[in-house]
């Protein structure tokens, strides 16, 4: 992944790898009548200092809730292009009150022949 922004070096960061999920995705027709698997990458920026001083997961970001919404958004979409399901799931995510920024990377495995997969990604910040 590419270099983080320097005012988001001081936070901590929530690695999410590798998550694979079944979706209708791409513009041609036949995409559009089956379901095909994309590829998930996800870095959060937050602070953990209170969760780690508490070890209360209601002082941390609930990863595990948060995986098991993006994996329901992703699941349901039916958008045509990974921009736009890429910039969703940032979306999601940065609802999440103590999540500051967060990188996604979506891959569509198969996309490209001679390629292994074609992959977006994003970096998003909090307003």
């Amino acid at each position: 992944m590419s270099t983080v922004p320097k005012h988001l070096s001081s936070l901590d960061t929530i690695h999410i790898e590798d998550l694979v999920v079944r979706t209708v995705i791409g513009i041609f027709d036949h995409e559009r009548d089956r379901c095909q698997d994309v590829l998930i990458n996800i870095t959060i920026w937050t602070d953990i200092a209170r969760a780690a001083a508490s070890d209360s997961i209601e002082d941390a970001v609930n990863y595990r809730e948060l995986t098991k919404k993006i994996l329901h958004h992703v699941s349901e979409s039916q958008c045509l292009l990974l921009e736009r399901l890429v910039q969703e799931v940032s979306d999601l995510i940065l609802e999440e009150g103590q999540i500051m920024a967060a990188r996604v990377k979506i891959e569509k495995p198969g996309a490209l022949r001679h390629s292994r997969s074609v992959g977006i990604e994003i970096l998003r910040e909090r307003p």
